[in-house]
């Protein structure tokens, strides 16, 4: 069996120290910040989250850039040269054009080095889903299955792994089209919470409203019931966007209904920041199926 290598993107937002034990060649995206372009490390070296919250909330702007054709051939070159092959699991092609990249990436270096293999997972998921399907691929190649047996399991795991967002400020979502400006400014008044999930298509849409946050994660916690969650045969992965509280209040409220739970806990990162905005709060988990639209 040759060995291999998987690589993910910095959109994944895994605590540096997890992508570093699970073996993980880390691509980091570009986020642009008032004009000016940062590489979203997971270790935060260029901008942290913190600097990149507060930024927002002094009014500057942000974009963000997929990842380029070229970009990905210059990561993977190296890894094909030293005859290892290439497992990528890359953020949901509904969220971002860089799955098409990766796929164009990968046809161009196949013809290259038709020795090798070079495997692309749309992931259809974001954030610490990304990150969640890295881990669980790692442990697998670990535990000595090859990379074909790998990227089976994982793209048995994609339909089952749950997103589950709640975003605090509504503006941020409607900038990104996912809600009206009557919705976003009549929601912000009313202190309605939108609960959004990731669908099997991978795409991010709003499912439920709640009054509060509270109200918000009592909805999340219901929907790990519907789905019946084992808790205990899995990793329970929460994201905040500088909402610690918010985001140990969500992590209370699970161990309070389903008793002690292994959890990873990370901030989101300004690539996914940037459409999230700040106190965005988001729970990931395997469950039964995802949603269909």
């Amino acid at each position: 069996m040759n060995d291999y290598q998987i690589v993910v993107g910095s959109t994944t937002d895994l605590p540096v120290g997890v992508a570093k034990k699970s073996e993980l060649e880390v691509i980091p995206f570009i986020v642009t910040l008032d004009g000016k372009d940062y590489y979203n490390y997971l270790d935060n070296r260029e901008l942290t989250p913190q600097q990149f919250y507060d930024a927002l909330r002094n009014g500057r702007t942000s974009t963000t850039t997929q990842v380029t054709a070229h970009r990905y051939m210059e990561v993977w070159e190296p890894i094909l040269k030293s005859g290892r092959d290439v497992l990528y699991i890359c953020l949901s092609s509904a969220l971002s054009k860089s799955y098409e990249q990766a796929c164009l990436a990968a046809q161009e270096l196949g013809s290259e080095y038709p020795d090798r293999q070079i495997i692309t997972i749309d992931s259809k998921s974001a954030c610490l889903g990304q990150g969640a399907l890295a881990v669980y691929a790692s442990n697998a190649k670990k535990q000595g299955r090859s990379i074909v047996e790998v990227a089976e399991m994982v793209e048995r795991l994609i339909p089952r792994l749950q997103h589950w967002v709640i975003a605090d400020d509504l503006h941020y979502l409607k900038r990104g089209g996912r809600l009206s400006s009557t919705a976003a400014t009549i929601g912000s008044l009313l202190n309605v919470k939108p609960v959004l999930t990731v669908l099997s298509d991978g795409s991010l849409v709003p499912k439920a409203k709640a009054r509060g946050q509270k109200a918000a994660f009592k909805h999340i916690v219901d929907e790990m019931v519907k789905q019946k969650v084992k808790v205990n045969e899995q990793t329970i992965c929460i994201a905040h966007s500088d909402s610690p509280d918010g985001a140990k209040q969500l992590q209370d409220m699970i161990i309070a209904r389903f008793g002690p739970c292994h959890f990873v806990v990370s901030e989101i990162g300004p690539v996914i920041g940037t459409h999230a905005g700040p106190g965005t709060i988001a729970c990931f988990f395997l469950g039964a199926k995802r949603w269909d639209k």
